[in-house]
This record gives C-alpha cells, sequence and structure tokens, in this order.
C-alpha cells in the first residue's frame, strides 16, 4: 500500500533541500523527516538523497527519477484539497489557545480579532494562565497551541514552531521616584529602592534571578505580583519600581503615567514562542491561525 504520508516528506525535503527546513514546514521533527525518508529508500530499493555539507539534494539514479512523478500527483491531491476546503467556505470546530493574560492582550488580540472575522463558524477558547500551565495544558491535549514566555525547559512532549515577539525588560517607576529620570543607574542601586516584581516561579522571575546571580547581586522584592497588569497599577500609583517589558510599558510610557528608568547593564532580551503539542494533529483550523500569527 501506498503511504501517501512518506512521499509528502520526500517531496518537502527535495523542494527545502534540508531535512531541518522539511521538519519546520511539516511541523514535525526532524529524527521523523530522516526515518521517513530512510523508509521510503527501503521500500523504493534506492537511495533518494546525497547527503551534502549543508544539506540534501536528490540522487541522480533514484530521487531525480521519481521527483516529477511525485511533484504530479501531490499537486493534483493538493487541488483536491483545495476544492474541498472551497466547498467547505471556512474552517469549523473549536480552536483552544493558551497564553497569559499579558499575552492576549499585547501580542494575540489583533491576530484573534482577524482569524474570527475570516473563520466566525470557528469557536475561540480562550485559556489564560502561567507559561508553565500552559505547557501542561499542551501536554494534556486541552490546549492547541500556547504561547509561551521564552526560555524554556526542553520538553519531548511539545514543539516550538515560531518565536513571535521579542521582549525587552526595562525598570519603570511612577511620577513619585521622577529624580532618577534621565540618570544613568548602575543595577546595583536598585537594591536601595522599593522593587515590584513577578511572582518567583514565573520565567521572568526566574531569568531576572538568573541575571543577579551573574552580577553577584541579590535583590529582594517589596512586592511581588501574579500579572503585569496589577505591576503597571502599583509603579504608576508610586508603590515602587517594576521591571516590566518594555512592550507592555509601551502606552503608559508614552501617557507619561511612568517613565523607563537608564539601568545599566540592561537585562538581556527575552521572547515569546508559540507552540504545539507533537502528539496532537495539525487541522486547517490551527495551521490557519498559526499562519495568521505567523504573517502579523
Amino acid at each position: 500500500m501506498v503511504n501517501l504520508e512518506l512521499y509528502k516528506v520526500f517531496y518537502t525535503v527535495a523542494k527545502c533541500k534540508s531535512l531541518t527546513k522539511a521538519a519546520e514546514e511539516l511541523y514535525i521533527t526532524q529524527p521523523a523527516v530522516s526515518q521517513a525518508i530512510k523508509q521510503l529508500e527501503s521500500q523504493l530499493g534506492m537511495s533518494l538523497f546525497n547527503r551534502m555539507h549543508k544539506g540534501v539534494e536528490l540522487s541522480v539514479q533514484g530521487g531525480e527519477l521519481v521527483y516529477p512523478d511525485v511533484e504530479r500527483a501531490l499537486q493534483l491531491l493538493i487541488g483536491v484539497e483545495n476544492r474541498l476546503s472551497e466547498l467547505k467556505d471556512s474552517a469549523t470546530g473549536t480552536l483552544r489557545i493558551g497564553a497569559s493574560e499579558t499575552m492576549f492582550e499585547y501580542c494575540l488580540a489583533d491576530s484573534i480579532m482577524k482569524y474570527h472575522e475570516t473563520y466566525p463558524q470557528v469557536k475561540l477558547e480562550l485559556l489564560t494562565d502561567f507559561t508553565a500551565k500552559t505547557i501542561n495544558n499542551l501536554k494534556i491535549d486541552r490546549c492547541d497551541v500556547g504561547f509561551l514566555n521564552l526560555p524554556i525547559e526542553e520538553d519531548k512532549s511539545i514543539l516550538l514552531i515560531d518565536s513571535i515577539m521579542l521582549l525587552s525588560d526595562v525598570f519603570v517607576a511612577g511620577n513619585s521616584f521622577s529624580t532618577l529620570k534621565d540618570k544613568e543607574i548602575p543595577f546595583w542601586e536598585l537594591q536601595q529602592y522599593p522593587l515590584i516584581l513577578m511572582q518567583d516561579h514565573t520565567v521572568s522571575r526566574k531569568l531576572f534571578e538568573r541575571f543577579c546571580q551573574s552580577l553577584g547581586v541579590k535583590m529582594t522584592p517589596a512586592v511581588e505580583v501574579d500579572n503585569w497588569g496589577f505591576m503597571r497599577r502599583l509603579v504608576e500609583d508610586g508603590q515602587g519600581i517594576g521591571c516590566i517589558p518594555r512592550e507592555y510599558a509601551k502606552k503608559a510610557i508614552e501617557e507619561g503615567t511612568m517613565f523607563e528608568l537608564g539601568v545599566t547593564p540592561a537585562l538581556p532580551s527575552r521572547s515569546v514562542g508559540m507552540a504545539v503539542s507533537k502528539n496532537s494533529g495539525m487541522s486547517f483550523a490551527l495551521r490557519s491561525f498559526i499562519n495568521m500569527v505567523r504573517r502579523k
């Protein structure tokens, strides 16, 4: 029996000329791509690719012979799928999206609204939680796609498929700390002020603590919070100096309710990643959402 999935992998590798790039396009792991190619080569009794220093190329006596027929066959199947999609008019079902409250507000709001307008028949279920809980929801199939604060520990159950937004953690203060405006403040001097930080189980706090250790500095927060919105309120009310991604504080800074401190050295940048479960299927609704977020 013909295994179409093996031929899809072969076609994608030939087109990308790279196992890694093919894996990214197919949303599977590189070892899975390698195994599929080996299986197809075993079935056909020929080598399909020559392994090069920076990728692969079709072998003259194998891959180049079968590629034209595989391409025509797959294009016919793609045409059938496209016609069926047009008949269906739009995606259906439920799409479960996991992210923090702030990610939904600052990273995903526009994409979610556009997706809902494009595919109104898809029911959107928004699961708001911290990165650790979102990862767990992906692993137990309570979530189709998750947005995570990076970096995270390697997990064989989930697949990071993209980085969608760069975050730059900065220190901000309200007008009650106006004497600090336009000053260059050594990082260690922040110990003199009341600090408002995220709770210690969050990715951002763990990275903050790691940075402090690298400088030999210990910071003890005056207040710990569980969301960025509450931190902004406390900072604006003059309760202390907050550590928050510049991207999440941009509006408040522009409006003048808080200002960014010139602290040196600066905290390293990090990012928001998009992830799916390695064990779940990639529905049309999910693929469409992922592509929409990527195009933002």
